[in-house]
């Protein structure tokens, strides 16, 4: 049993590793491959949504019919592309040394994703963690992604800690909607690309550069050894 029960869930594109552009740059040649042109920045404002509902979103604005097999077509084009993509992808500053940190200070942590394993897996090597022995929960366990609580909730069930008790850091405004609707407290980073006033409008009570300036400041939200 945890010292004391706290504990971090931290999305990962954008809050643990620099991937945000690519992933966006992803999507914009899945949606070209399917005959879509939609303007980049709008793509940006999505990520981070479970990818369904990304889709459905994007679609609903250019009033294009959604189909399962357009939608199954998104999902494999961008899977694709993110692949080859991912060879520019790096842990985002400090990442590493905070996983560190909380581990050195006993504090249990789980990574929480909308993406799927098939992708996610990629990001965890860069992180230089084993996926057999990291908690973490994608798209593919829970039933709805961010901004649904569902990825969060689940999370802090298999670290055995009230959800109330979770730090819940993340870089977009979806994680923290989810990090809000599942009773969490919502740490954003700016690192993902969304502003300071909009990471607090939608519920973060601490707003941090990247994950280095998070661990220069973590005694702030409880974090202390």
């Amino acid at each position: 049993m945890p010292e004391r029960e706290i504990s971090f869930l931290f999305d990962m594109d954008g809050t643990l590793v620099d991937s945000v552009y690519q992933h966006v740059a992803a999507w914009q040649q899945a949606l070209h491959a399917s005959g879509i042109e939609l303007s980049v920045w709008r793509i940006h404002r999505r990520i981070g949504m479970s990818g369904g509902l990304f889709t459905e979103m994007l679609l609903r604005e250019i009033d294009r019919e959604i189909t399962p097999a357009l939608l199954e077509a998104l999902q494999k084009h961008h899977r694709e592309a993110y692949l080859k993509l991912s060879k520019w992808v790096r842990p985002l500053p400090g990442a590493v040394r905070l996983l560190q940190h909380l581990n050195s200070a006993r504090i249990p942590w789980a990574i929480c994703t909308s993406g799927r394993m098939a992708t996610a897996k990629y990001n965890l090597e860069k992180l230089g963690l084993d996926p057999s022995s990291t908690v973490i929960v994608t798209r593919d366990d829970v039933e709805r992604a961010k901004p649904d609580p569902d990825l969060f909730i689940a999370a802090a069930s298999r670290l055995a800690i009230p959800i109330e008790c979770a730090i819940i850091v993340g870089d977009s405004i979806w994680d923290m909607l989810a990090a809000r609707r599942s009773r969490g407290l919502g740490v954003g980073l700016l690192s993902g690309g969304y502003g300071e006033d909009e990471l607090e409008r939608a519920g973060a009570i601490r707003v941090y550069e990247d994950p280095a300036d998070l661990l220069g400041h973590l005694d702030e939200i409880g974090g202390r050894v």
